[in-house]
């Protein structure tokens, strides 16, 4: 999908969450975003979290710091985060409008530079950080539900001709950070009925179909081959990213 299509897509979106499907995920990759950010950040630490959507993820696993200030390019998700907060009773949170690719923020400035499913620019989040500072990714690979794109002959990165997480690898270390780490991450995904398999695929955007909701003979086919004791299983491939800014 391009930056474009994710803007519109995220102002659509942007008053659902995903706890209204009750996906039951089981890790297979011992890799966590919020617990390595645990293990670099301290009380003093300024965050940057990039794309953070309607900033649930941010105001419930974010540890306590100096200041985090949480942007998207999508002023719809900037209002829900706002309402989030304010009901989070979190503080030194500031939500704000921005585009990742065309970044507002002090050079210098920041401790640790978050991105979780999200488009970023490696040689602005340099310029951002302090020296010694840390770059964390969490994002969505090719091959994501990749026998489900199979079946639909298409979907989010299908047809790249390069994995999308080692285009990241290669441009983070290009920009010049050093100590750059790229982790495979493998999910297994369980959603409870065919009805909610359908209204999950109808709002996020692993097939990128046209129209309002994915074909029901293709759905079923998937389904079918796909149905286990604990649900409808999608197997989900995402990759981590971390990296530091040379002192």
């Amino acid at each position: 999908m391009h930056h474009e299509s994710f803007f519109e897509y995220y102002e659509e979106t942007a008053n659902w969450s995903f706890d209204e499907f009750g996906i039951h995920t089981e890790n297979l990759t011992d890799w966590d975003l919020y617990e390595i950010l645990s293990k670099v950040a301290t009380t003093e630490s300024r965050i940057l979290d990039l794309g953070t959507g309607g900033g649930e993820n941010a105001l419930a696993h974010f540890p306590d710091c100096a200041e985090v200030l949480a942007t998207d390019f999508s002023p719809n998700m900037i209002k829900t985060a706002r309402v989030n907060l304010a009901a989070s009773g979190r503080r030194n949170f500031t939500f704000k409008v921005m585009d990742n690719l065309k970044m507002e923020v002090p050079d210098n400035y920041f401790d640790i530079v978050v991105a979780r499913h999200t488009c970023t620019d490696p040689e602005q989040i340099l310029k951002c950080l302090k020296p010694g500072g840390y770059l964390l990714i969490r994002g969505v690979d090719k091959y994501d539900c990749w026998a489900l794109k199979m079946v639909f002959g298409g979907g989010q990165g299908y047809n790249d001709p390069k994995p999308i997480s080692i285009l990241d690898y290669e441009n983070i270390i290009r920009a010049g950070f050093s100590e750059v780490e790229l982790v495979p991450i493998h999910d297994r995904e369980y959603i409870r009925d065919r009805a909610t398999f359908k209204a999950f695929l109808s709002k996020v955007p692993i097939l990128e179909f046209e129209g309002d909701s994915p074909d029901d003979k293709l759905l079923d086919e998937y389904i079918a081959k796909n149905t286990f004791s604990g649900g409808i299983r999608l197997l989900r491939a995402y990759y981590g990213i971390t990296a530091r800014k040379p002192f």
